[in-house]
């Protein structure tokens, strides 16, 4: 007897299910997110008006951000794959550091070559170069971000926790063409936001060193060569309040390295890369479509107010479904891609003729909802398909494929756009067909990707 209650003594208690994410560390998740979010929002408010100002062609102004959605697109898996290692929150604050001094540089490019101290496009040359940090080192941060939640979220919770993050962005593109015509100052003038917003960033920064624990991994954990700290069955010596078991339904498998279009991933990268590439070509000509058809080519400053507000209208229709519709009609990823992206064909069809502030506002904000369903979906889906173990790479393939739609759609677009309205906007009708015909047959059921996976 004594021997048995010993024995009893000594068992190890049950692995506890993983704990829910604290509000203080969501909030600080949110905050980094809704940073660079409104940043990169209040920047685009301003540059059609500042091209305009430097007289340089609309195509020009769209092609300085494709070789920083290169880099985002390469750098984003490796910095997925290095959060596995060094964990989350360092790469977090690396992102953080690569939105700062990108958003100071740009600004100080663009505002040297408003002053005249350097040509046009040499100013955007030097924009350009400067905004490569951002997708160098920028797109670290939402990988580990969406790492972060993932592997610390119950499957059948996974898409509304993903929706959640996802509403960060969201809330980030309502205040930052908020607050853009407001933050075009005196001094600086219509870089004024680009300061200002580093000097947000340089905050949130030391917000999330100073509150969120460090996560880094000071052990490896057992059974894999690819050093993943959030493997199922870690060794004691793992805080586990920190590295969160796997789900009682998910399969303990080792990790390998994923690539884009293996058959777990391939459907969802495939309708995310054509989703993807409609909703750049959108955001690339809103801008100059804003200035064209309320005549504003002449006053580009007069152009910062408007186009803000049709940027926020469609943040506020991008909210409305990540915090509300998703959750309230329980949508899971296959039914929020599909119905989203048939929401946002319509509103681009609208889009197309729609020829005064109200009309356009309100076509950008049916294709803002649409797109606001289907980018948590196709994100969640990508989740789903693989098992915890994998979230990093699986995150960091999400961030890869989100920014090779950068490269050269929003370029194409405004290209097409100059030639034709109806070049510009059939293309993206038929990419937003393509991927409804294609999901339609080829994306896992929702009830299928929230049972336990292979």
């Amino acid at each position: 007897m004594a021997e048995a209650d010993a024995d009893n003594t000594l068992k190890s208690p049950p692995p506890s299910r993983p704990k829910s994410i604290s509000r203080e560390r969501m909030t600080l998740l949110f905050a980094v997110m809704l940073t660079t979010a409104a940043g990169n929002t209040a920047m685009q408010s301003v540059m059609p008006s500042i091209g305009t100002a430097l007289e340089i062609d609309d195509v020009w102004i769209s092609l300085a951000y494709s070789w920083s959605a290169l880099l985002w697109v390469i750098c984003a898996p490796l910095w997925a794959e290095r959060s596995d290692r060094r964990g989350r929150k360092a790469m977090m604050a690396v992102g953080l550091i690569g939105f700062i001094a990108s958003m100071a540089l740009c600004g100080l490019a663009l505002w040297l070559g408003l002053l005249g101290v350097l040509g046009g496009t040499a100013a955007l040359i030097a924009f350009a170069i400067a905004r490569s940090l951002y997708g160098g080192f920028g797109s670290a941060a939402p990988p580990a971000v969406q790492a972060y939640v993932a592997s610390r979220t119950p499957r059948a919770e996974r898409t509304q926790a993903l929706s959640l993050i996802a509403s960060s962005f969201g809330l980030g593109t309502v205040i930052g063409p908020a607050l853009a015509p407001l933050m075009v100052l005196p001094f600086v003038g219509l870089t004024g936001p680009f300061i200002i917003f580093a000097l947000i960033g340089l905050l949130t920064l030391t917000a999330l060193r100073l509150r969120l624990p460090n996560d880094e991994p000071q052990f490896e954990a057992r059974g894999s060569t690819y050093d993943a700290p959030y493997t199922s069955g870690s060794t004691s010596n793992v805080r586990s309040d920190e590295v969160p078991q796997e789900d009682e339904d998910e399969e303990d498998v080792d990790p390998h390295r994923l690539r884009w279009f293996e058959p777990r991933l391939r459907p969802w990268v495939t309708v995310g890369l054509l989703g993807g590439h409609a909703q750049a070509m959108v955001l690339g000509i809103i801008g100059f479509l804003v200035l064209d058809r309320l005549g504003l080519r002449a006053t580009p400053a007069e152009g910062t107010g408007p186009v803000g507000l049709v940027l926020m209208c469609g943040a506020i229709a991008t909210l409305l479904a990540q915090w509300g519709l998703i959750p309230r009609l329980d949508l899971g990823p296959r039914a929020a891609t599909l119905s989203g992206i048939a929401v946002a064909a319509v509103g681009v069809v609208y889009l197309g003729v729609a020829d005064d502030l109200h009309s356009i506002a309100l076509a950008y904000a049916i294709a803002s909802l649409g797109f606001g369903l289907f980018r948590p979906g196709s994100t969640a889906g990508t989740s789903l398909a693989v098992t915890r173990s994998e979230q990093g790479q699986a995150s960091g393939i999400t961030a890869s494929v989100a920014g090779a739609s950068f490269i050269y759609a929003p370029a194409l677009g405004v290209w097409l756009y100059g030639h034709s309205d109806w070049l510009g906007f059939g293309l993206i009708a038929a990419l937003c067909s393509a991927v409804l015909i294609y999901g339609w047959n080829a994306l896992q059921k929702d009830s299928a990707l929230t049972r336990s996976t292979g």
